[in-house]
């Protein structure tokens, strides 16, 4: 009886460590998850504004491309120009 009586005791310690550490870990409460949520929903508009201004950086991209490369073919006119009057004014 002695022994029933140190393993009930042993159990119920067990039971007792566990369950103190059960409430000093907590669980999480409507108010964390609700904190969450409007995390996530923050994140979630960070990301929408993100790609909003990657797609925008992408279009100035392009449109910086197109400039350049009308700026290149006057260039290359200009220059093809020039190289036909100075080889009339050698011939000359």
């Amino acid at each position: 009886m002695k022994e029933s009586l140190m393993n009930r005791s042993r159990v119920l310690a067990i039971v007792a460590i566990a369950g103190v550490y059960a409430g000093l870990t907590g669980c999480a409460t409507n108010g964390d998850i609700e904190a969450l949520r409007t995390e996530i929903n923050q994140n979630k508009q960070a990301t929408a504004s993100a790609a909003r201004d990657a797609s925008d950086a992408k279009a100035m991209a392009q449109n910086a491309v197109t400039t350049a490369n009308a700026a290149k073919a006057t260039s290359d006119d200009t220059a093809s120009k020039l190289d036909r009057m100075f080889k009339k004014a050698m011939y000359k």
